[in-house]
């Protein structure tokens, strides 16, 4: 699989990375199994978050990666705070709960550093400084090689593209969500500042079994909408997959270092793989077909 380079950093990733959040450790072996297959398939970035399943998640990706750390680029996140109870989480970007949270995903993931570590959201009201100043802080004490954030907020990307050194903005981004490309690509490109594009297969619309997934529409595509764009889309890519189109796409823009699918069996995974060594078959002309049935959204709220 193609590697990109991360932004500034001295990371290359992979085009197609694993996201880790649809991975339970209640079906532990198959979940290993996945993590495994990925790494064998040529996936070397994964992708987890101190969030998921109160940091069981982060157990699971340290457990399935063990001896394997050389072979991995790992990025989690930071900032949602479970309550003592566990019934909802709240927001904490501190400098001194980053600090203390950084240990615990450590601790979780059985290693002495953290590849890429991620703000996971953030608004524009939040002590910015702050938070950068703590991610700095933790690159020079060695616990992380770089930093980034996760967000789809407009203006709180442009003040981490002003103030701060990270390497990348993860992101949802897909044939059915092209907002990034309007509001915030030439930004990051200028700024040499890499896209992980999150929801690329937009749950599962995206897919061979698109039929089964359109029901309750997605954004601002209602289920007739999808019905007919994706039957066209299937006309139009010949013996390609719909997942081989939508990675194709999702890769296609420069600014993107790598896309995170998640996969919940080993089956999804397989597809994944599968259209990924499909996708490089498909045309400029097809891929500009089948934008052209997509719409070009902006980002209205949470800006």
């Amino acid at each position: 699989m193609l590697k990109r380079r991360l932004g500034t950093s001295d990371l290359f990733v992979s085009e197609v990375g694993l996201g880790s959040m649809s991975l339970k450790t209640e079906n532990e072996k198959e979940s290993i199994e996945i993590i495994h297959k990925a790494i064998d398939g040529g996936m070397n970035f994964i992708d987890t978050a101190d969030l998921y399943e109160f940091g069981l998640n982060e157990e699971l990706v340290g457990k399935a990666v063990k001896g394997k750390r050389d072979e991995i680029i790992v990025a989690t996140k930071v900032g949602n705070r479970w309550d003592k109870d566990q019934e909802g989480w709240g927001w904490d970007p501190s400098k001194t709960y980053i600090k203390t949270a950084v240990k615990e995903s450590l601790r979780r993931l059985q290693m002495d550093y953290i590849d890429l570590y991620q703000l996971h959201g953030g608004t524009i009201e939040d002590p910015i400084d702050e938070t950068i100043e703590a991610f700095e802080e933790l690159k020079k004490e060695g616990l992380i090689r770089y930093y980034g954030i996760s967000s789809i907020r407009p203006n709180v990307i442009r003040e981490y593209v002003e103030k701060s050194n990270i390497v990348s903005v993860m992101m949802q981004y897909s044939l059915l969500d092209r907002r990034p490309e309007i509001e915030v690509f030439d930004l990051l490109s200028k700024h040499h500042i890499s896209v992980i594009s999150r929801g690329p297969l937009a749950k599962g619309v995206l897919s061979t079994n698109w039929r089964n997934k359109i029901d309750n529409g997605y954004l601002d595509y209602t289920p007739d909408e999808l019905s007919k764009l994706l039957a066209e889309t299937e006309r139009i890519r010949g013996n390609q997959s719909i997942t081989s189109i939508a990675i194709r796409y999702v890769t296609t823009p420069s600014v993107v270092a790598t896309t995170i699918p998640g996969p919940r069996t080993v089956e999804q995974l397989n597809d994944i793989l599968q259209s990924y060594d499909q996708c490089k078959n498909i045309s400029e002309h097809q891929l500009e077909e089948v934008k052209e049935l997509t719409k070009q959204q902006n980002f209205t709220a949470h800006l």
